[in-house]
């Protein structure tokens, strides 16, 4: 039992790592190849890989049980989850290293709590809210550079607008997965909305980027290749498994308190691979992120921890 739960946290920090990960190469992909033709790429290996999983877990009869209402509500979370983040990542990581970009990821927990404390009226305490607080002023001052006047769109602050964007997109995708995860389990949730968003990603690539798009991909370097198995296979399956691995035996809260340590990596990572220098900003921002998410994770364990001390304290 304890090699088990040792196990799963080392592959959290796995999760952590390969999600972190996904931003230098991310930004390698965004380089060389159309964003397009590469997001459609990355996620038709994913979709392939998920569909060979939900097979072999038995729960392949899964596809076959879902109604209209299911298939839309999988439909919308693919469109806003998979291919609006995947425009805006590729896009964004363009004009904006690695590093930095990776520092929005700080701003996801932060607004799916607020919109969930609006729409469902989820609890949060004093401890949650001090935590949002940070994690907000962190992401914003590593993304503008130590400017909130950078943000802006124009030529500098285009690329941190962008970001902005996958954020919201990831915002909306787990609302959405919250809605339909009370009625389909997670592993069809994902592959389905990889699937899906396989298809309109490669319906958008043919349409806006045309079949040349696709004739480029032969010109890619072998680290762009790398890149894109990395992400279909790394950031996408296997992150994913650890992830729900880690949900099922710590629980949801445990699992997603490692989310902190994306940050960290994709800076570390970024100026490993791509020789990304540490600014004063990314240092002190990606340090405010790191630690307000932390503790948003450590008000949460107390609102479960304590529930009737959360009765008398917390705002519903």
């Amino acid at each position: 039992m304890n090699f088990s739960r040792y196990s799963t946290h080392l592959g959290l920090v796995g999760m952590a790592a390969l999600w972190g990960a996904s931003w230098p190469w991310g930004r390698i992909v965004a380089q060389t190849m159309p964003p397009l033709a590469a997001a459609s790429l990355r996620f038709l290996l994913a979709s392939a890989v998920l569909l060979l999983w939900l097979y072999r877990s038995g729960r392949k009869d899964t596809l076959h049980t879902l109604n209209a209402r299911q298939w839309a509500g999988l439909s919308c979370a693919s469109a806003v989850g998979v291919l609006g983040y995947s425009i805006f990542f590729f896009l964004a990581l363009k004009s904006v290293p690695a590093g930095k970009a990776a520092m929005v990821v700080a701003l996801n927990p932060v607004l799916t709590m607020l919109f969930a404390v609006v729409l469902f009226r989820e609890a949060v305490n004093w401890v949650m809210g001090a935590g949002m607080a940070l994690a907000v002023t962190g992401a914003l001052y590593a993304l503008s550079g130590g400017s909130l006047l950078a943000l802006h769109p124009g030529s500098s602050g285009s690329g941190a607008v962008l970001l902005l964007g996958c954020s919201a997109c990831w915002v909306a995708y787990t609302l959405l997965g919250r809605r339909v995860l009370t009625t389909v389990d997670a592993l069809t949730t994902t592959t389905v909305t990889a699937a899906i968003g396989a298809v309109l990603l490669l319906l958008a690539s043919l349409t806006l980027e045309g079949p040349s798009a696709w004739g480029s991909l032969t010109a890619a370097p072998t680290a762009a290749w790398f890149s894109i198995v990395a992400l279909a296979l790394g950031a996408t399956a296997l992150a994913y498994a650890w992830y729900l691995n880690g949900v099922k035996v710590l629980g949801a809260g445990s699992a997603a308190a490692y989310m902190s340590l994306v940050p960290l990596f994709g800076l570390a990572f970024s100026g490993l691979w791509l020789g990304e220098a540490l600014t004063v900003s990314l240092l002190v921002g990606g340090a405010m992120a790191i630690l307000g998410m932390l503790l948003m994770n450590l008000g949460r364990l107390r609102m479960v921890n304590f529930p009737e001390v959360a009765n008398k304290n917390y705002r519903k």
